[in-house]
């Protein structure tokens, strides 16, 4: 279960180091993770074993219809495998980082299955959209979820 947010530096070589606490369960016995490009303007991060199945649905999804289609360009053609150094570091190609405008320091947010990964303004973007919300929009949105 990955959970919580944390802040990261990204290096001059564009990598991350993830947190201990993840490391086995993002890449278990050395395989890899893989990244992609989300439509929020973020990246996600899947361990390899919860991504495939995901993949393997988006790529069974009609070609012809603009919507799906550009939903696989976005994520499947973004996806990078990528393995963890001795260090504990990931690696994030400079596509993705512009993608998701990634700077020096960016935000690891849980997400379950998987992470986000955001850049400083993305996160306190999404920081801002949360509060605007009302409280009668977050009661229909949980609806019967206890918080």
């Amino acid at each position: 279960m990955f959970q919580g947010a944390v802040t990261l530096s990204l290096d001059a070589k564009g990598r991350i180091a993830i947190p201990t606490r993840f490391r086995e369960a993002l890449a278990p016995e050395g395989r890899p993770l893989v990244l992609t490009a989300h439509p929020h303007k973020c990246l996600l991060v899947y361990p390899e074993a919860v991504w495939t199945p995901i993949r393997e649905r988006i790529v069974a999804l009609p070609g012809l219809d603009p919507r799906t289609a550009a939903l696989k360009r976005l994520l499947v053609g973004f996806a990078q495998e990528e393995e963890l150094d001795t260090s504990g570091r990931v690696s994030v190609v400079a596509s993705l980082r512009q993608w998701a405008g990634l700077e020096k320091n960016v935000w690891l947010v849980g997400q379950g299955t998987h992470f986000e990964l955001w850049s400083e303004a993305g996160w306190q973007a999404q920081q801002e959209a949360m509060l605007a919300l009302s409280a009668e929009d977050l009661a229909r949105t949980f609806e019967g979820v206890v918080l």
